[in-house]
């Protein structure tokens, strides 16, 4: 399902929305097929009171994944802000430093966010991203920075604030390759649908010897339901899709050549 995450929003949902039209006009037919040869008494005896437990179920599991995906959205969004502002820090305090050591620190800076760029946020896309480990480029720059001789307490200072600050840009690039990974499994999907799938078909029943209430009511629910399934497909994986965090902080930090 790679591709459909990877879709924009309007064609994934004319996706979801012409499937779920599909599924709910083939309840609609095989049900009032069924109706029109005698199964309208019992059809009318479901009564309508169990719409509301499907209904309260069903509303309690979108709320939950639409947490799920916001929440990791929220994550991803922080850890890359974190990433940038820390990388920041690091440039910033790197001034101190004699040119030859700062022009080093920015080089490396540079190809920590190019790296990012180029190789992590296309895998994190496609949800192929490793276990985070330190690359060469950021064992380089964490040598380099340990490797400054300080000179003056200021020196000092700003060798330890970019120590802590470059580790806090570490911990923040592990997060979001951590995040990266996350998404709504089948299990819970299937749940949904199949939710929706039964509310359909309650619906149907108990309006079995109305064709038009029962496909007015369908309709209603059947948006409602695609809607819901759109919001949060849009959502799922938070650096894939049209919907998903971007590197544009990291450009705006990463220092000119």
């Amino acid at each position: 399902m790679d591709w459909f995450h990877q879709l924009p929003v309007v064609w994934m949902g004319v996706i979801v929305f012409a499937g779920i039209a599909v599924a709910t006009a083939l309840i609609y037919c095989v049900v009032l097929a069924l109706a029109a040869r005698g199964w309208t008494p019992a059809f009318k005896a479901v009564s309508p009171v169990m719409l509301t437990p499907l209904a309260v179920i069903f509303g309690l599991i979108v709320g939950f994944l639409c947490a799920q995906v916001w929440n990791d959205g929220e994550r991803a969004n922080g850890a890359v802000i974190r990433e940038a502002g820390a990388l920041r820090t690091v440039l910033l305090l790197a001034t101190i430093f004699p040119d030859p050591t700062e022009a080093r620190i920015r080089a490396l800076v540079r190809r920590h966010i190019q790296d990012a760029v180029d190789k992590e946020w296309p895998a994190m896309a496609r949800q192929q991203t490793s276990l985070p480990t330190i690359n060469a480029v950021d064992i380089e720059a964490l040598e380099v920075i340990l490797s400054v001789a300080s000179r003056g307490e200021a020196q000092a200072t700003a060798q330890r604030e970019m120590i802590s600050a470059f580790r806090t840009a570490l911990d923040a690039r592990s997060e979001r390759l951590v995040i990266s990974r996350a998404k709504i499994n089948w299990v819970k999907w299937t749940v949904v649908l199949l939710l929706g799938g039964l509310i359909l078909v309650t619906v149907a029943l108990v309006h079995s010897d109305n064709r038009r209430t029962a496909a007015i009511a369908m309709a209603l629910f059947a948006i409602g339901m695609a809607s819901c399934v759109v919001l949060i497909a849009s959502h799922n994986e938070p650096f894939t899709g049209e919907i998903s965090v971007s590197p544009s902080l990291l450009l705006q930090v990463m220092p000119k050549e």
